[in-house]
């Protein structure tokens, strides 16, 4: 996007090592100068009243304890007449809290992810509305997709490209993981973190093919425009980015 284009952009995360993988990988892709990282809370940013041209999330706020409080301090930093975009992980309007199997794996993907109490995708839309957003589209993006979005996690599907993803691939690299962690070239409790991981990723082809769950609940969204306040873009922009994780 910042190659294309004459942007730059601000990535918001609260993980030193994350961002200093995603430093490294900027200079590589010789954006280093356009594109910047600040550590920091989305629930409490350390930015002025708004800043920013545009605002993007990728399965990020997600991980907010509370939406409402994370959009409105979105809308706070954002300037007027500008848009907020995000993919959301959501369970959808298929998932009954009285069912016990649905129940246990709402449960398995919140602790494999790191996930607080994960929001109903009307959840996510009603706190957008009330913290003063114009909703200009929203759709769940997975109800049209034309390969299930957990194909790449199902280990029933055999792929060379996601072999570790496999039932196979899981039992290799258990195996490795545990005699790793014996002769100390792993952190002790990697083959305890490894097993959790393992059932958040067959909770969601669960949650994926039971249609309870979804990773990818769009929105494009508007703060108003304030008569007292010039928000026009004469090209390019200030963007910020919320990263959750930056992928070698």
């Amino acid at each position: 996007m910042v190659i294309c284009s004459s942007t730059s952009v601000t990535g918001l995360n609260n993980n030193e090592y994350q961002i200093s993988r995603g430093k490294v990988l900027n200079r590589i892709a010789g954006v280093d100068k356009t594109c910047n990282f600040v550590k920091a809370d989305f629930m409490k940013m350390p930015f002025s009243d708004n800043t920013f041209d545009a605002i993007y999330a990728i399965e990020a706020t997600c991980h907010a304890p509370d939406a409402l409080g994370c959009y409105k301090e979105i809308f706070r930093v954002l300037k007027p007449g500008q848009c907020f975009t995000a993919y959301e992980w959501c369970m959808t309007d298929s998932f009954d809290p009285k069912n016990q199997g649905h129940q246990k794996i709402k449960a398995e993907v919140e602790l494999g992810d790191g996930l607080p109490d994960i929001r109903l995708t009307g959840q996510c839309l009603e706190a957008l509305k009330l913290a003063g957003f114009e909703v200009i589209w929203e759709k769940d993006l997975a109800v049209d997709s034309s390969l299930p979005w957990y194909l790449p996690l199902d280990k029933s599907h055999f792929s060379l490209s996601s072999f570790c993803l496999t039932a196979v691939g899981r039992l290799f690299t258990k195996i490795m993981g545990k005699a790793l962690e014996f002769v100390g070239l792993a952190p002790e409790g990697s083959k305890r973190v490894q097993s959790f991981l393992e059932k958040a990723a067959e909770a969601l082809v669960e949650g994926g093919r039971k249609e309870i769950f979804t990773p990818m609940y769009f929105f494009l969204a508007r703060k108003p425009h304030s008569d007292s306040h010039e928000s026009g873009r004469q090209g390019g922009g200030n963007l910020i980015s919320f990263i959750t994780s930056v992928y070698l």
